[in-house]
């Protein structure tokens, strides 16, 4: 149990609580977590509490019931996060990872725009732009293969965003903002599917000559300063088998 001030519902408290170390994978599947009773000791909440935390984790597909032995825990692939969730998760933490992630194969280089990111970013196809390029894990394999497109202009200032290495003193988009003064605003987020190409599949470390035949998760985002200059392009091929998850409050 975390000791650190949290200003969340006490049930999501536990439910994040669990979720942590479900998809770290310090509680490995078949695991039962405590009981309801044990649960709203440990936490000094009531029962009902306790028991609305184990709900959260089960909608979530984390965990299962069974009757007359308790709550277990299930054997699945984490969701894939979108550009803007990890921006949200680089603003609170200075870390895009999620839950039991962790990334590598960090890739830079200035390259030449292709027409779809030269669209994006608004500037001319074929113009020099910083391609960064990761991959997420997870234990079940790759998340997802990310890549950020950054127009040049802004290497002249960070010279890091060029490096084949992961960037020190917050995120890419924390130092543009730092380094130009301009916050980053707001962003512009799509998601669809498609089938993998054999460029894809590379990506994703699969034979290029035999990609899966079911379609991937694709998630863009388009980031803008408060001068409405698109500063970074991020694009997110999602591993086979993964899915994406948003949560909201709906009010009542």
């Amino acid at each position: 149990m975390s000791d650190q001030a949290d200003n969340r519902a006490p049930y999501a408290q536990i439910a994040a609580h669990y979720t942590e170390l479900i998809t770290s994978g310090e509680l490995e599947p078949g695991t039962l977590l405590p009981s309801i009773k044990n649960l709203a000791q440990e936490w000094k909440v009531s029962t009902a509490t306790a028991e609305k935390a184990l709900r959260k984790l089960r909608t979530e597909g984390l965990v299962r019931g069974i009757h007359g032995i308790g709550t277990e825990v299930l054997d699945r692939p984490s969701p894939m996060s979108s550009g803007a969730q990890r921006q949200d998760r680089g603003r609170h933490s200075g870390s895009s990872w999620g839950s039991g992630e962790r990334s590598d194969s960090h890739q830079a280089a200035v390259v030449s725009a292709p027409a779809d990111v030269a669209r994006a970013l608004d500037i001319a196809a074929g113009s020099d732009v910083i391609r960064r390029r990761r991959v997420y894990r997870d234990r079940h394999g790759i998340v997802a293969h990310s890549t950020s497109w950054i127009p040049s202009r802004y290497g002249d200032l960070i010279p890091a965003l060029a490096k084949s290495e992961r960037l020190t003193g917050g995120t890419s988009l924390q130092l543009i903002a730092q380094a130009t003064g301009r916050p980053i605003t707001h962003r512009i987020d799509t998601a669809s599917a498609r089938l993998l190409t054999a460029e894809d599949a590379q990506l994703l470390e699969l034979n290029p000559a035999k990609p899966p035949t079911e379609p991937v998760v694709v998630m863009t985002a388009k980031f803008v300063d408060s001068e409405s200059n698109v500063v970074e392009y991020g694009v997110d091929l999602g591993g086979p088998g993964r899915t994406w998850r948003t949560e909201s409050e709906v009010a009542p």
